[in-house]
């Protein structure tokens, strides 16, 4: 693994690299091209279905199954484990992400856990029908490195393109994301497929598919470490302290300055909601479709979920690229209200449709259009707040940013299973979700981009 340079005091320090730097923004796009394995094929295709099916084989005569003495439906545990991770994260990454702009390490620390989490994530191997609960286990710790790496990855856009390009990075970071995710979920489906011919059964095959992901994640990730540079400076401690103590009284000292940034707040509020209800469609699509029909779901099975989750990863590969455009064109801002509108028509047609004989056909072409906005919005919100943050607070603001970026949303998770569990159907379930985007697009509108960027003190790009 590659390693942080020590900083001699006695010595002047290398100029830091400046924005614009392709090679460097290529290391930066692939990081996104190796953790998105996770997040397709764990978070969105197979662990999902698989843990829940075998925890449905656990369950008791009540149909619930206890864990820790508290009973849980079968459907519902995976969203719980969500939120357990995100309730994890919030108590931790603002000060991780306190520390690693004080100190030196975001690159280190970028690296120490996205080898954790690809590590933990191949462990996921190992979960049976008798082992179960190692699968919430592996993916609450899983998801919890996750998010703490994308934090640091996060805080590099600033520092890699400058405000009238980040859109465009940003997006292809997204969009290669999807495309290395597709890919890797298109080996998936083939061994899923195949599992017949090559002598498997399909709880093998997804206990590979797990494993595979963990590798691929580990694997690319070095040629972000080989092509990224860091570009933090070393601080002296006060004496008497340590990184985590500096670090909790920065993060105090930037939530009492957070008056100065009312705009930043507002958005962060709006992407805290919408983009909570972006993931929440992403990691309960596939418990929705693969559910059986008596249970409000699809009855989908494994071997055509993979195939529609793969078409949806394809198509986020043109729809990233494609807002990106539209924001350059119109701003992030219109972008963002054009696919908040479609997110909320899609969650509303999932509710009222899908029931009679053509729904898989229909959930093909919803999937389509989920596809199309699904990168683009992430993508987009995330130059625009690149833009909205203070020099210098990078990973703290991302760090909170984090709260609610890809596979760790917590509200919308906990929302789906409780209405789950309590209403014993996954339809009104659904009907939960459309609260976040209403309310997300209702504070979106009331944000002034303009004075958000002003009030952080950076340069505005050419359109917002």
């Amino acid at each position: 693994m590659a390693t942080e340079s020590s900083v001699d005091p006695n010595q002047t320090p290398a100029p830091a690299p400046q924005p614009g730097n392709r090679r460097e923004q290529f290391g930066w796009y692939f990081y996104d091209w190796a953790n998105s394995a996770f997040s397709t094929t764990v978070g969105a295709v197979f662990l999902g279905p698989y843990v829940s099916s075998l925890t449905e084989q656990a369950a008791g005569p009540d149909g619930l199954v206890r864990l820790l003495g508290i009973p849980i439906a079968p459907y519902s545990l995976v969203s719980y484990c969500i939120t357990i991770s995100v309730i994890l994260q919030v108590l931790f990454l603002p000060i991780l992400g306190a520390i690693a702009d004080y100190s030196s390490l975001r690159k280190r620390l970028l690296q120490i856990f996205a080898v954790a989490g690809s590590v933990v994530t191949m462990f996921m191997f190992f979960v049976t029908d008798q082992t179960w609960w190692l699968g919430c286990l592996l993916f609450i710790v899983a998801n919890l490195c996750f998010g703490a790496a994308i934090v640091f990855y996060n805080a590099f856009l600033p520092d890699i393109a400058e405000p009238d390009e980040r859109d465009r990075v940003s997006s292809v970071g997204w969009a290669l994301g999807y495309l290395g995710g597709g890919i890797l979920l298109t080996l998936n489906l083939v061994l899923f497929l195949m599992r017949d011919t090559i002598g498997i059964d399909s709880g093998m095959a997804v206990r590979i598919n797990l494993f595979s992901a963990g590798l691929w994640w580990f694997g690319w990730s070095f040629v972000t470490w080989r092509l990224l540079q860091s570009r933090d400076i070393a601080k002296a401690l006060p004496p008497g302290e340590t990184y985590l103590s500096t670090g909790l009284k920065q993060l105090w000292t930037t939530f009492k300055e957070t008056a100065k940034y009312p705009h930043t707040i507002r958005f962060l509020l709006a992407y805290l909601l919408y983009n909570d209800g972006i993931q929440t469609v992403f990691a309960s699509a596939a418990i929705f479709a693969a559910a059986p029909l008596i249970q409000g779901g699809l009855g989908i099975e494994q071997g055509m979920l993979t195939q529609i989750i793969l078409m949806i990863q394809f198509v986020a590969f043109g729809g990233a690229l494609l807002f990106g455009r539209i924001a350059i064109r119109i701003g992030a801002k219109r972008a963002l209200v054009i696919g908040l509108v479609i997110w909320t028509v899609v969650v509303i047609y999932a509710y009222l449709g899908l029931r009679g004989e053509n729904r898989i056909l229909e959930f093909w072409i919803l999937g389509a259009f989920i596809a199309l906005v699904m990168g683009g919005t992430q993508a987009v919100s995330r130059s625009l707040f690149a833009n909205m943050i203070p020099q210098g607070k990078e990973a703290e603001f991302f760090s909170i940013y984090e709260v609610s970026e890809r596979g760790t949303s917590w509200l919308g998770p906990l929302a789906f299973g409780l209405v789950n569990q309590f209403s014993g159907s996954l339809r009104p379930a659904i009907l939960s979700i459309i609260l976040f985007f209403v309310v997300g697009l209702l504070l979106l509108l009331r944000v002034d981009v303009r004075l958000a960027i002003e009030e952080s003190g950076n340069k505005a790009p050419a359109v917002i």
